[in-house]
């Protein structure tokens, strides 16, 4: 079990489901208060009642991650209820996938608002209480696509890659506070997201990592777990790839 995360109160978004819902669900285990933030309201319910079985402390919100305003409020009433923010973990993210001279315009912008601009929202939001208290940990969950580039994801790629830019600059602010900042960059990772995708295409992928397996939701969260511990204090402003090889 890694230290520090017991009696801490954690942020996640995108925690209804996939990626982020481990991420609760092992936070939860570790001992931390967990906000469980999600577009679907609903979703959240079940991994806060989910986290709740197990003996933990888990609170639901329903939020668009893209609306400033609302994340604004919403943190604050978390500050409140949790009793501070310490973690933050910027899981979010949707795609529109299509290509480049084909993409409408309003799927590039829906893309960026929500998993580029919804966690400087998140970052900006809940960052007052982690100042207050000279500790905190954002955690901010971008791809292997934002590093390569993938065809048809000129959106996703340009989305995730900006977050590489954001994670950056935010440690590079909030160092002086004690307060780390540092990005996890799944690869091929077995979620509701990726199920999506036709046999062919999903063989394609598999045929590129060296493990020759997807990766899983708890792959991911077990170096969120570490990012968020005592043994990552002095690691910051960088991105870690969870991707079994398929970036080297």
């Amino acid at each position: 079990m890694f230290e520090g995360i017991s009696g801490k109160k954690a942020v996640v978004t995108g925690g209804g489901s996939g990626i982020g819902k481990e991420i609760c669900l092992r936070f939860g285990a570790a001992g931390a208060g967990l906000a469980v933030c999600d577009v679907d309201g609903d979703a959240a319910k079940v991994v806060a009642a989910e986290i709740k079985e197990q003996g933990g402390n888990a609170r639901a919100y329903g939020i668009d991650v893209s609306d400033y305003a609302a994340v604004q409020a919403v943190c604050t009433g978390i500050a409140e209820e949790l009793g501070g923010i310490d973690i933050l973990v910027n899981n979010a993210g949707i795609t529109r996938d299509g290509l480049l001279l084909r993409m409408k315009e309003e799927d590039f912008d829906q893309v960026i608002a929500v998993n580029l601009k919804g966690a400087f929202n998140f970052i900006k939001a809940c960052c007052r209480p982690m100042i207050k208290t000279r500790w905190g940990r954002v955690i901010n969950i971008t791809s292997v696509v934002g590093q390569m580039g993938n065809a048809g994801q000129a959106n996703y790629a340009s989305a995730k890659a900006g977050m590489i830019g954001l994670t950056k600059s935010a440690a590079k602010e909030l160092a002086s506070r004690n307060i780390t900042v540092n990005a996890v960059a799944p690869g091929f990772i077995a979620t509701p997201m990726t199920e999506e995708l036709d046999q062919a295409t999903r063989d394609v992928y598999i045929a590129a990592i060296p493990l020759r397996r997807t990766g899983t939701p708890a792959d991911v969260a077990g170096v969120c777990l570490f990012l968020a511990s005592s043994a990552a204090d002095y690691i910051t402003g960088q991105v870690i790839r969870v991707d079994g090889g398929m970036v080297m």
